[in-house]
C-alpha cells in the first residue's frame, strides 16, 4: 500500500465512524445481504472463521453469537480495541492488529475466510491478489473465501444518484467519469473515504490469480439502495421481504451485478 494513500487509510478510520456504519440506512442491507450470503457456504460452528480486515467487529461478534471461534484481524489499532470491548473478553475470539497480505495465521489453519473490506483500499492488482493468496493460504482445503468488493458504479449509483454528494463537493461529478475508467477513487476531503472500485470480471480475474476457484459472485444489495425510505422499509416485514426477494432476484443478472454498492465473490480453495 502506497505510503500516502495508507495515511489516508487511518485518517478516515480513526474518526471512528465505521462501527456504527451497519447500522444506519444501506448499511442495514448490506449487512442483511452479506450475512445470507456468507451462511450459503459457511461451514457449520463452532467452525474457526478468520475476519481479515473486519473493522470494529460487526461480522465478527455476529459469528459470535452464532458459535463461531473468530480470528479477527484489522490494520487500524482502534477498530481491534473496539471488538475486544465488545465481546467482552470472549473465549471465541482472539483479535489483533494485521495486514491482510501479511497474516499471522499458519496454512490451513481455519474453516473459512471473510475478507469483507480489504480489497477496498488495495489500489494495486499486485496487492488484491497477494491479499486473496493469503487467505487461500490459510483456509483448509475446500473452504470458502468470501471477497468483497465495491462496484465500479458505486460513485455514480450511490454517491451521485443516491446521496447526492455532489452538493456538498460540486467536483464530483467530474471526478466519476474517472473512476469508472480507472477503479481509483480518491479522497473528496482530508479524512475522507478513498479506495477501489471494481468490475465483476476483474473480481473473478483476481480470485483466479490468486488460486481460488470462484464459485459464486454476486450483487449484494442489488437496487434497493437508492430508496430513501429504506431504513424504514426494513422495519417493515413485508416490505423488507420485498427488498430481500429483488436482491436475489438480481443477484448473478450478469448486466446487473454492478449496479448495487457491492459485489461478493465466494472462491473455493481446491
Amino acid at each position: 500500500m502506497e505510503d500516502g494513500h495508507e495515511a489516508e487509510l487511518h485518517a478516515y478510520y480513526e474518526r471512528g465512524e465505521e462501527r456504527d456504519r451497519l447500522e444506519r440506512r444501506a448499511g442495514l442491507l448490506e449487512f442483511a445481504r452479506t450475512t445470507e450470503i456468507v451462511l450459503r457456504r459457511l461451514p457449520s460452528a463452532p467452525a474457526l472463521v478468520a475476519d481479515i480486515g473486519g473493522g470494529p467487529g460487526r461480522y465478527a461478534l455476529w459469528l459470535g453469537g452464532l458459535g463461531y471461534r473468530v480470528e479477527h484481524r484489522d490494520l487500524m489499532p482502534l477498530h481491534v480495541r473496539q471488538v475486544q470491548d465488545a465481546a467482552l473478553g470472549a473465549s471465541w475470539l482472539r483479535s489483533a492488529v494485521g495486514d491482510a497480505r501479511d497474516l499471522d495465521l499458519d496454512d490451513a489453519s481455519v474453516d473459512a475466510v471473510l475478507l469483507l473490506g480489504p480489497l477496498y483500499h488495495l489500489r494495486r492488482r499486485a496487492d488484491r491478489v497477494r491479499a486473496l493468496a493469503e487467505a487461500r493460504r490459510v483456509v483448509r482445503p475446500g473452504g470458502p473465501v468470501f471477497a468483497a468488493a465495491i462496484s465500479r458504479w458505486a460513485p455514480r449509483l450511490d454517491g451521485e444518484l443516491a446521496e447526492r454528494l455532489y452538493q456538498q463537493y460540486p467536483h464530483f461529478r467530474e471526478l466519476t467519469p474517472e473512476v469508472e475508467r480507472t477503479g481509483l477513487l480518491p479522497t473528496l476531503h482530508p479524512g475522507s473515504f478513498s479506495g477501489f472500485c471494481h468490475r465483476p470480471q476483474q473480481l473473478r480475474g483476481e480470485l483466479r490469480s490468486a488460486g481460488l476457484e470462484v464459485a459464486d459472485l454476486v450483487s449484494v444489495e442489488g437496487p434497493a439502495f437508492l430508496l430513501g425510505d429504506l431504513a424504514e422499509r426494513l422495519d417493515d416485514p413485508v416490505d423488507r421481504a420485498v427488498i430481500l426477494d429483488a436482491a436475489r432476484a438480481v443477484e448473478r443478472v450478469p448486466e446487473l451485478l454492478g449496479i448495487g454498492p457491492h459485489l461478493l465473490a465466494t472462491g473455493i480453495r481446491r
